[in-house]
């Protein structure tokens, strides 16, 4: 199916692909409980999925792919739970840092970072130092991330600059932006929601103000680039006015 989001307008422009698509990874858990697996399992297959996925991602034209991988609330799972998933961000990391210069893929980590070990603290540094270098696709993975508390930490910098004198006039939404953890990042026009669950938990609140929802009872680690093209059929089909009425 891919075929059909390679197509190009008369500009050599990609026509029907959304330009950032933004995934919650959820369903690791269950995906290793229906095997009588660990948790720990299912992270280890739905990381190796997120491989899959941003390489199909990439392939077909999408500039950017957000995905939420662990949140602020997510350190109050069971420590041994945690443990393992910065154990696999840090194998991840250590991978990218080798493959991002041969494959010009951009990566960067969307949170509070304070919070990492210092080895994870540095590996984020490398990857987006690499980063710098190169133009095209750029995977950004929220770690340690909330959106409430993305929106009181931009707020409070902002306020933090304007008593400072750094900062003056009107605050909009475009200054607001600037402020946020994606600053320079497009809003997502596509969030899909693999596991069955049908909320935003958190995740890019002020960033999916206007972007696409889709859910699928697929668990994440079973998410394929085949279930990829129907959310982006999905996504094609549905009628973007932005507030506005096409057509009055």
């Amino acid at each position: 199916m891919a075929a059909i989001f390679s197509k190009k307008n008369a500009a050599g422009e990609l026509t029907g692909l959304p330009r950032h698509i933004a995934i919650i990874l959820d369903g690791n858990g269950r995906w290793a409980k229906k095997r009588g697996l660990p948790r720990t399992a299912g992270h280890v297959e739905g990381s190796e999925n997120f491989r899959r996925i941003a390489t199909y991602c990439k392939n077909i034209g999408v500039e950017y792919l957000t995905v939420y991988a662990f949140s602020t609330e997510n350190w109050k799972r069971p420590p041994e739970e945690v443990g393992a998933i910065m154990k696999l961000l840090g194998k991840y990391l250590h991978e990218a840092v080798d493959t991002m210069a041969k494959d010009h893929i951009r990566m960067k980590i969307l949170g509070d970072v304070s919070a990492l070990s210092p080895e994870l603290r540095s590996l984020v540094d490398k990857t987006e130092k690499i980063s710098q270098g190169y133009d095209g696709f750029q995977a950004n993975i929220c770690l340690n991330y909330g959106g409430r508390d993305e929106i009181i930490r931009a707020a409070s910098r902002w306020a933090q600059d304007a008593a400072e004198g750094k900062v003056s006039g009107e605050l909009t939404e475009e200054i607001f932006s600037s402020y946020l953890y994606s600053a320079g990042i497009p809003d997502p026009d596509l969030l899909i929601r693999p596991g069955g669950e049908q909320r935003i938990s958190n995740f890019l609140l002020w960033q999916c103000a206007y972007s696409e929802f889709y859910y699928t009872d697929t668990l994440w680690p079973d998410f394929t680039p085949n279930d990829l093209d129907k959310a982006i059929e999905v996504y094609r089909s549905r009628d973007r006015r932005f507030g506005g009425v096409k057509n009055p």
